[in-house]
């Protein structure tokens, strides 16, 4: 792999979430089936998963991989439509934690938590533009 491969000139996303699971491959079967992510990359070693890579359809990405202990954390990801996402965990069994909102900053919010304890909000607030 070259230095601008590992620096960031691929076509990833530039920051990359991640998360530990003691249960690697029930979270990859979540991500993508209840939540909608897509399966990019699935390093499976001796001990479950050793790196894992999800991409969500609206940009960005997710990386995650078998661990002793979980390693709950908390994701934000943009996408148009959260009622969608409402809906599909909800028909997926997921725990919501608060339904579809609007908050005070214009966003459109749903918050769901996947079975090992990382909450994931997903939103219509794209953040404020570079240099702003």
């Amino acid at each position: 792999m070259s230095d601008e491969q590992v620096a960031g000139g691929g076509a990833g996303p530039g920051v990359w979430p991640c998360l530990g699971y003691r249960d690697a491959e029930g979270a990859l079967e979540f991500l993508t089936t209840v939540l909608g992510f897509s399966e990019a990359l699935t390093v499976r070693g001796a001990g479950g998963i050793v790196h894992g890579e999800v991409r969500w359809p609206e940009g960005g990405g997710l990386m995650f991989g078998t661990k002793e202990e979980a390693v709950p954390g908390w994701v934000y990801v943009v996408t148009a439509d959260p009622d969608r996402v409402h809906a599909r965990a909800v028909a997926g069994g997921a725990r919501v934690v608060e339904g579809p909102v609007d908050t005070d900053y214009g966003s459109r919010n749903v918050t769901v938590v996947d079975p090992e304890g990382s909450t994931f909000t997903f939103g219509t607030y794209r953040g404020t533009e570079p240099g702003v």
